[in-house]
């Protein structure tokens, strides 16, 4: 029961916060007119009364319909375990992932205080780019695609067999496929916060909520835009910056492809074509994921003095 309440708990929050797109789209129907469904291979939640822990036995002891089954033992890397005895917390889920088992465990590990920023670090992400730093920094996504579009193909290829067993062997490409994403996801982010914790600097990035609804694309880029996980870098990079106590920001996206950062000249023909950026008014010229970046900088310089400003006292 309480699976459900969470779920449907869930569901309008995304709702609220418009991450299914507004009232109208497609999705937000969908989202609404659809039942939330559970697959059986789902996570199981359970809390501390029906899953406990001993972490000096490295053992845990799980109430299931058939009674308590005890000293069921566990094993991690040496940091997963120091952190699972020194900070787990509440709930935990329990999850079968080919043939085997895993305990997902809730850690609430202090974030460290957020150091006043020097300056500002700007990505811009994108599909042919994943990320493109204000510093000029460029994380290219050729072969990322070349592998997510062999993957596609070979899943078509399952798909239209139509057995069973091509439908499982379908369902394990796409998680290898998403496991690999989200390697390539942690990798970026781990670099730029790296970057930024040794610079003294704070990282900013677009708001990217809804774009898949404002975007409009050829039938052949649609599948692209729809599958990769921009939220999935914008969430990495939060939770590591926060964990490093790094100033993180998102900022408004409008306009950082077409603005011109020296003169503040905007306009569509300043971006001649998708790679490169060119200012009709003073000539300013580079690379157009470069320039966003550096505009999405800017707007952080500009955006942090109003979020650290004191609050005035009341009349």
């Amino acid at each position: 029961m309480k699976k459900v309440v969470d779920a449907y708990g869930a569901l309008a929050a995304s709702l609220k916060a418009g991450r299914l797109g507004g009232p109208g789209t497609k999705r937000y129907r969908k989202a609404v007119g659809s039942p939330v469904t559970f697959r059986p291979e789902a996570a199981q939640p359970f809390d501390d009364r029906c899953l406990s822990w001993r972490t000096d036995a490295r053992t845990v002891s799980i109430w299931t319909v058939d009674g308590r089954m005890r000293g069921i033992r566990y094993t991690g890397s040496p940091d997963q375990l120091k952190t699972l005895a020194e900070y787990r917390r509440g709930e935990s889920d329990l999850v079968q992932r080919g043939g085997k088992w895993f305990l997902i465990a809730t850690c609430d590990i202090p974030d460290p205080g957020v150091h006043e920023p020097t300056d500002w670090i700007g990505v811009d992400r994108g599909i042919v780019n994943l990320a493109t730093t204000s510093d000029g920094t460029n994380y290219q996504g050729r072969s990322l695609s070349r592998y997510r579009r062999w993957q596609a193909r070979k899943r078509a290829e399952l798909q239209a067999k139509q057995t069973r067993s091509a439908t499982r062997r379908a369902a394990r490409r796409a998680r290898k496929e998403q496991r690999h994403a989200t390697h390539v996801n942690h990798r970026i982010s781990k670099e730029i916060v790296s970057v930024a914790q040794r610079t003294g600097r704070g990282i900013a990035v677009e708001q990217l909520d809804g774009i898949r609804d404002r975007v409009r694309l050829r039938r052949d880029q649609r599948g692209m835009l729809s599958s990769w996980p921009f939220h999935q870098l914008g969430q990495h990079l939060a939770y590591k910056a926060r964990k490093a106590g790094v100033p993180f920001l998102e900022v408004d996206a409008a306009y950082t492809s077409q603005r011109c950062p020296r003169c503040g000249h905007t306009e569509r023909a300043n971006r001649p074509d998708r790679d490169r950026f060119s200012c009709h008014r003073c000539g300013l010229a580079g690379p157009a994921d470069h320039v966003a970046g550096v505009d999405v900088r800017n707007r952080a310089r500009s955006a942090w003095v109003f979020v650290t400003a004191p609050v005035p006292a009341p009349a």
